[in-house]
């Protein structure tokens, strides 16, 4: 008995259409990769940043080709169970920063208010991996953008070991009291030497 072949689209307008929802679903599968690699230090950060740069682009042109199916990218993420993909879906809805020379002294600022939004919200009892990990994510990359902080820096270490856990939950799931009682100690002291990295970048 032969086996019955399943169309899935019945004229070329449909067949487009298909293709281009497989170049959107290939993309932030890519870019999870992409950001999980960089938080691991397996590329380079100019590495990162063009490929990066590149996968927004063809990203923002799959996402136009694909609005009358999927408006909402973060639907389309669900229906096709990649609403995991957590860094790739806060890159690619998020202006990226990426390094630069001298950074500006609003980074700094930007830094310190990241700093205590993640604090504040782990007294809060916000401690779920969706509202934690774009606030860990976003403070990791502008520690990198200082240029003054080596990378093996403690405290930028101890951030990118909180991603890498964060990354192997579940949006849903929440940190326990331990845990959100050693990652507030991991902010706090990474804060408190950071500025003092400031301090004696001074003098």
């Amino acid at each position: 008995m032969q086996g019955t072949t399943v169309k899935l689209a019945n004229n070329n307008r449909e067949r487009e259409m298909y293709d281009n929802i497989a170049d959107l679903y290939s993309i932030i599968k890519t870019v999870e990769a992409l950001e999980k690699a960089y938080v691991r230090d397996a590329i380079t950060t100019d590495d990162y940043r063009k490929q990066c740069q590149k996968l927004i682009t063809q990203f923002k042109a799959a996402q136009n080709l694909t609005k009358d199916v999927y408006p909402d990218i973060l639907k389309f993420a669900n229906e096709y169970r990649i609403d995991n993909c957590k860094a790739a879906l806060h890159r690619l809805l998020n202006e990226p920063y990426f390094s630069t020379p001298n950074p500006a002294p609003k980074v700094i600022v930007e830094i310190a208010q990241l700093y205590i939004t993640a604090m504040d919200s782990l007294k809060l009892n916000m401690c779920a991996v969706d509202q934690l990990h774009p606030l860990m994510n976003d403070l990791y990359e502008r520690l990198g953008m200082i240029g003054l902080l080596p990378s093996d820096w403690e405290g930028k270490v101890k951030i990118k070991q909180w991603i890498v856990q964060l990354n192997r939950m579940k949006a849903s799931d929440e940190l326990d009291a331990e845990q959100v009682r050693q990652m507030l100690f991991d902010l706090d002291s990474s804060y408190a030497t950071f500025h003092k990295s400031l301090e004696m970048a001074k003098h």
